[in-house]
């Protein structure tokens, strides 16, 4: 009998690690198992043979196990995602720094241009300078040449050079002073033309601003009357003697609607009778709040027709 319960307890422990072992594939919860180790034995070792594995463990164990599969998913949806926002960051870093490359470019590049035009202008300034210099020489012994021929020449033309420095100098100035007196004159100008075209932009706005607003104004205006006709015809007694007949009122009205007049306009006896009627009922009426809306409101005429 003990060599029975040992096999028991071995294929106990056998069909849990099977069931364990094919956890991952059926999740679904395993029905009761029953192993008869040895029919033709005795009804104790029969008792003992016939193993029942406890459903309520192998169900525990199974749940833990999808548990732990769970947490491995989430685990590696959270290890994607920390991937996919890293991958983002570096995509916006390299972007960042693709611009920051291509702006250093740029400089660079405008550096350089900057650098060419320099070293053109200075070598264009060598140039003229060489000129003036073999200019110089050149003078220089012309003029001591002069001098070599007759002092009194060399003092006449010193002299002549002297009165043509002094009228270059006057002409430079007379140039300089007409040339700034121009400079001022454009920028007068300039300025004049762009306020000239700042002020008709400005009011061309304003001019559009105010289409709008008579526009919005003039749809309020339309609203309330609407408003007003309604509440008016609310209040109306009509009768059989007013169809086809109507009456023109003219109603003022405080800013919070309340009628401080009315009067009718002409029209049909009945009609106006019962028309200033329903108006004092009403006592007050629908106005807006808008100021504009309300000067269109505060003084107006209405023609009313009873409605059957």
């Amino acid at each position: 009998m003990g060599a029975s319960v040992v096999k028991s307890v071995l294929l106990h422990l056998a069909i849990i690690g099977v069931l364990i072992g094919t956890a991952n594939f059926h999740t679904s919860a395993p029905s009761v198992m029953e192993v008869t180790l040895n029919t033709a034995m005795p009804e104790a070792e029969n008792a003992v043979s016939a193993v029942t594995v406890d459903q309520k463990m192998v169900e525990q164990k199974i749940a833990e196990l999808k548990r732990q599969e769970d947490d491995k998913k989430r685990a590696e949806d959270k290890r994607i995602r920390d991937l996919e926002r890293r991958a983002s960051d570096a995509r916006k870093q390299r972007e960042a720094e693709d611009r920051r490359i291509k702006k250093l470019e740029q400089e660079r590049r405008a550096k350089e241009k900057e650098t060419a035009q320099a070293q053109a202008q200075a070598k264009k300034a060598r140039e003229i300078e060489q000129k003036e210099r073999e200019k110089a020489q050149q003078a220089e012994k012309q003029k001591e040449q002069a001098e070599l021929a007759a002092k009194a020449a060399a003092e006449k033309r010193k002299a002549e050079e002297e009165a043509l420095k002094k009228a270059e100098a006057e002409r430079k100035r007379q140039e300089q002073e007409a040339k700034e007196r121009a400079e001022a004159a454009e920028a007068a100008r300039q300025k004049a033309l762009q306020e000239q075209m700042l002020q008709e932009q400005l009011a061309s706005e304003q001019a559009a601003r105010n289409k709008v607003r008579q526009q919005q104004v003039g749809t309020e205006v339309d609203k309330y009357k609407a408003l007003i006709m309604a509440r008016i015809q609310q209040n109306l007694l009509i009768d059989e003697k007013m169809k086809n007949q109507q009456c023109r009122v003219n109603i003022r009205l405080g800013f919070n609607g309340l009628v401080t007049q009315v009067k009718s306009l002409g029209g049909d006896k009945l009609v106006c009778e019962a028309a200033l009627r329903a108006v004092r009922m009403a006592d007050t009426l629908p106005v807006s709040k808008d100021k504009d809306v309300f000067e269109q409101l505060k003084n107006i005429n209405l023609t009313i027709k009873p409605q059957f």
